[in-house]
């Protein structure tokens, strides 16, 4: 399980430092995707991303076209240099917003990886007594 928060910058060239914790799961080459519901970067292990693409899959085709399409012709391989860091696309930056300052998230099977100042505004839209309501519904 992949988990914490760690901030780094993005430099002139789109480099970043992948945080050493994240490094041991991903090995030195890995995916990185978009999720526009979030506006987000995620980073998927090629375990992971094989399971995802078996998800994808098995979606009916007919209604999730766009979708998969979105997904497969937006996602790269990376690879970790000799400095520990990887170079995030322009393409990537501009679809989430990332000027500089990012955050990397462990979510469990995956990473995430936040313009600071958008993760920031959602932040703030998150209703945390309705999650907790939510939450202890569901038994937690």
């Amino acid at each position: 399980m992949l988990y914490g928060r760690y901030e780094h910058t993005v430099d002139a060239k789109n480099r970043v430092f992948v945080p050493a914790k994240f490094k041991e799961a991903l090995d030195n080459s890995f995916k990185l995707t978009y999720n526009d519901f979030n506006k987000c970067i995620l980073v998927y292990s090629n375990r992971e991303w094989d399971k995802y693409e078996e998800k994808l899959a098995a979606l009916p085709t007919l209604q999730f076209e766009d979708y998969i399409r979105e997904i497969f012709s937006n996602t790269v391989d990376v690879q970790i240099d000799s400095q520990g860091r990887i170079v995030i696309p322009q393409f990537l930056k501009d679809k989430v917003d990332i000027q500089k300052n990012v955050l990397f998230m462990g979510v469990g099977t995956h990473i995430e990886i936040w313009a600071q100042e958008v993760f920031e505004e959602k932040r703030k839209s998150i209703n945390m007594n309705e999650m907790k309501k939510l939450m202890i519904e569901m038994g937690f």
